[in-house]
């Protein structure tokens, strides 16, 4: 090379090394990549919500302190710090990808070297102690999130705990009964009835005074509650509820419907009204502080007392005896309902007592001596109770004498009452009341229950649901049949069993302690939060995918019929491409409705991969057929060598394709019988398909005649015969051929197309009986005696469609030749035979 040609390049290089200086320096100097600074605010973003929920425990560890003996408000504070330990493991849950790529990047770059190694590079180098610093600061932010765990799963054990003493002292708390305690709780009753009613008096002035429009818009929009939720639900719902008079021997089924729902919604309608009410007086500030619990515990008392009497009238009814649940006396019924409803009023009393006492601020003690004497009288009813005789002998009519309880429930009755009277006698008065309350509240609403459960059970069976009311009134005005009416009591029982579940086992845990606030974070959890293993399943979530899904599914239905209906048929457009089409789109649209149901019920599409994977393992085995016959569906909804409607013939098969579907094609044979074809032997067999582009087809009628005919006067009939026809195309023309000689017998061939082959069964038929008539006016053939059983006519009238497998009766010749021959051998081409004919 020559100097000044080296000494050029040197001059490049040096130029190009100076060149690069600026840049070099300019990336150092940038700004750190976007991707990192996410990452920054992430963490950062972390960080303050570990602090938000730092405080926030300590403000309602605070606040536990403070409500150590409120129940209620414990009970709220549980569920806060529930959710607050919910979202420190959600923060901590949220680290954990970006430690993950942490890890998996530090795996990359791999240990530093070791000494007397080779140094690596420095951007290496730089980037493992950035992932190191960044993955310890993770960490850190992980251990302070579980100590904070720790801490509210503390704080929520430590709520439970506290609530637990607080149930058991108040049922366990022990308060000496003597005289001064009564004379103590008697001068304090007066006190608080003078009290009361000065509270009463000077709200209804005030109220009366400068809150009259108030008062009376309360008042007149609870009587409009009353209006609407009263009378309108026994309006409306008295078939359900209302006692048929002239009905003298009901059945089960309706007594049970008519017991359940006569509780129900009474009950049902009387606690919308009670809760309206109330509202409405509140929101008008017509309520005093001191007035508002009194009037809450007196609407609720009488909530419960019209509950338990509703039911007693629909399990006893004393009046009406044939309509009764129990087999009791008529005296017997009257009797326990009465003892019934005595011990319900006295529970509702003391209810309704404590809770005066309570917002009057009475004592204690008055509070305990008016459960002391509820618990008395409701265990002296139980005792009475065992005296009853309501027992009903087998086959006596309903105004007989009863006899006697069997003897272990005396002894139950008895054993309850006197258990409950000395728990209240020895101090022990919380837990006699909540006792008391167990035997009234809690057993009506367990039997309430049971008589749901027999309701759903008997609704549900089969041929009973369309004895109902309701059945009869689906069935005329909807004119439902016995099938569809069983599928609807079958819907009607497990909604019934569904209404129990909801309504019922709630009102029992709320009867045993339980607060509103426990049972709204169980429904929370058993909704959104049932953990198998590492799966969490959310039911809500599960629903709200069912129901995408089958909205997904009815807009793609009515997209289908409003593409054909209204688009395709306008354009029109052939049949079978309507059909693969309207297929095409159905697939399409219910597998993006599975999709995102699947989405919205919360499964990661993801983790379906073990599941693709076993199904790829049963395609290789056992699902190949099933795969082959769906991809074949696929190819001849796509390629179309036949349509709905076409005239098809495969093997042994023939008809016409009334419906193709993914896995199968249903062909109905002329016999109408439906034969469903796998999909994959229309692709790996031979098809014929005789309306494939067009309807027009050619039918060959072989004529067979003795040798002294004239052929020339044959054939001139025979294409006579077929130019008369009016359903014989003109173009193409009909043929006349000579096709063979037989030893006796001479063989002719008339070849006809027709419009539409479907309909070539009648064409053929007619054009048989012509020739038959004008051969025999031309003499063509006359009657003969048959000399032989084996002689065979000279004329036979054969129809050969195309090409087609095999022979019909229907083609069997017809003999009008008048000498005896002998028996021919009919000339046999490839591909010639009658196929069969669509009736």
């Amino acid at each position: 090379m020559p100097t000044p040609f080296k000494f050029l390049v040197v001059l490049l290089s040096l130029w190009m090394t100076l060149s690069a200086l600026p840049a070099r320096a300019q990336d150092a100097a940038a700004p750190v990549p976007e991707a990192q600074t996410d990452v920054v605010s992430a963490q950062s973003q972390a960080t303050d919500q570990l602090n938000a929920a730092r405080e926030e425990l300590k403000r309602l560890t605070d606040l536990v302190d403070k409500a150590k003996t409120d129940d209620n408000r414990l009970a709220e504070l549980k569920v806060d710090v529930d959710a607050t330990a919910k979202s420190i493991i959600g923060t901590s849950i949220a680290t954990r990808p970006r430690l993950d790529e942490i890890k998996a990047r530090l795996a990359e770059l791999g240990d530093p070297p070791a000494e007397g190694a080779p140094p690596e590079a420095g951007i290496v180098s730089q980037e493992r102690e950035r992932l190191i610093a960044e993955r310890g600061e993770i960490n850190a932010l992980t251990g302070d999130a579980e100590n904070l765990s720790i801490q509210a799963t503390k704080l929520s054990n430590s709520i439970t705990a506290t609530r637990r003493a607080l149930f058991s002292n108040t049922l366990l708390q022990h308060t000496t009964i003597n005289l001064e305690v009564l004379q103590s709780a008697s001068s304090s009753f007066v006190t608080e009835g003078q009290e009361l009613s000065r509270s009463l008096t000077s709200w209804i002035s005030f109220a009366w005074k400068y809150k009259r429009l108030q008062l009376l818009t309360a008042i007149f929009l609870s009587l409009c509650a009353a209006l609407f939720f009263l009378s309108g639900s026994y309006r409306l719902f008295s078939p359900l509820i209302r006692r048929d008079v002239t009905d003298m021997e009901p059945g089960y089924i309706t007594r049970l419907s008519v017991a359940f729902w006569s509780t129900m919604i009474p009950t049902t309608a009387a606690s919308a009204f009670v809760l309206s009410s109330y509202f409405f007086l509140q929101s008008f500030n017509v309520l005093r502080p001191d007035i508002a619990p009194i009037i809450a515990i007196t609407l609720a008392v009488s909530v419960g007392l019209l509950f338990v009497a509703t039911l007693a009238n629909a399990v006893l009814a004393p009046s009406e005896g044939n309509w009764r649940l129990v087999r009791v006396s008529n005296l017997g019924a009257r009797r326990l309902m009465f003892a019934i409803i005595a011990m319900a009023t006295i529970n509702c009393l003391d209810y309704l007592l404590g809770g005066i006492s309570e917002a009057m601020g009475s004592p204690v003690v008055l509070t305990v001596v008016k459960s002391l004497f509820a618990s008395l009288f409701i265990g002296f009813i139980l005792m009475i109770m065992a005296l009853i005789k309501p027992i009903l002998p087998v086959g006596a009519p309903l105004d007989s004498p009863g006899l006697p309880w069997p003897r272990a429930m005396s002894v139950l009755f008895v054993v309850a009452g006197g258990l409950l009277i000395a728990t209240a006698v020895i101090g022990y008065v919380g837990l006699a009341r909540f006792i008391a309350t167990q035997i009234v509240v809690t057993s009506a609403i367990l039997v309430t229950a049971y008589i749901g459960i027999l309701t759903g059970k008997a609704v549900a069976k089969q041929n009973a649901f369309a004895d109902t009311v309701v059945g009869r009134f689906l069935e005329k005005r909807f004119g439902m049949g016995q099938v569809a009416l069983d599928q609807a009591g079958l819907a009607a029982g497990l909604g019934i069993y569904a209404l129990v579940v909801v309504f019922f086992i709630p009102l029992i845990l709320l009867q045993w302690g339980f607060k509103i606030a426990d049972i709204q974070a169980w429904a929370y959890r058993l909704f959104t939060e049932i953990k198998i293993g590492s799966i969490t399943i959310s039911l809500v979530g599960i629903f709200a995918g069912i129901l995408l899904f089958a909205a997904g599914y009815l807009i793609t239905r009515w997209f289908q019929r409003w593409l054909d209906g209204s688009v395709m048929a306008r354009s029109r457009v052939d049949a079978g491409v309507r059909n693969s089409i309207r297929t095409g789109v159905g697939y399409l649209g219910v597998g993006l409705a599975g999709l995102i149901g699947i989405s919205a019920a919360g499964l990661d599409l993801s983790s379906l991969a073990l599941v693709a994977g076993a199904l790829s393992l049963g395609v290789g085995f056992g699902l190949q057929n099933i795969v082959s016959n769906f991809v074949s569906g696929l190819i001849l909804l796509v390629e179309r060598p036949f349509k709905v409607g076409d005239w098809v013939v495969t093997g042994t098969t023939e008809g016409f394709v009334k419906r193709i579907s993914v896995r199968a094609t249903e062909i109905e044979t002329f016999q109408r019988q439906s034969i469903m074809v796998p999909n994959s032997l229309f692709i790996n067999a031979s098809v014929g398909n005789w309306t494939h582009r067009n309807k027009l087809g050619r039918s060959d009628i072989p004529v067979i005649v003795g040798y002294d005919t004239a052929p020339r006067k044959v054939m001139d009939l025979l294409l006579e015969i077929a130019e008369a026809h009016p359903l014989v195309l003109r173009n193409p023309s009909p043929m006349a051929v000579f096709t063979a000689f037989g030893e006796t017998t001479m063989t002719f061939e008339l070849r006809v197309y027709v419009a539409d082959i479907v309909n070539g069964g009648g064409v053929r038929n007619d054009l048989r009986l012509e020739i038959f008539e004008r051969f025999r006016a031309e003499g063509i053939g006359s009657p003969f005696l048959q000399q032989t059983v084996e002689e065979e006519p000279a004329l036979a009238v054969q129809e050969v469609a195309r090409d087609a497998p095999a022979v019909t009766d229907e083609d069997a010749p017809m003999a009008v030749d008048a000498k005896p021959v002998t028996t021919p051998r009919r000339p046999r081409r490839v591909g010639s035979s009658t196929p069969g004919e669509p009736s």
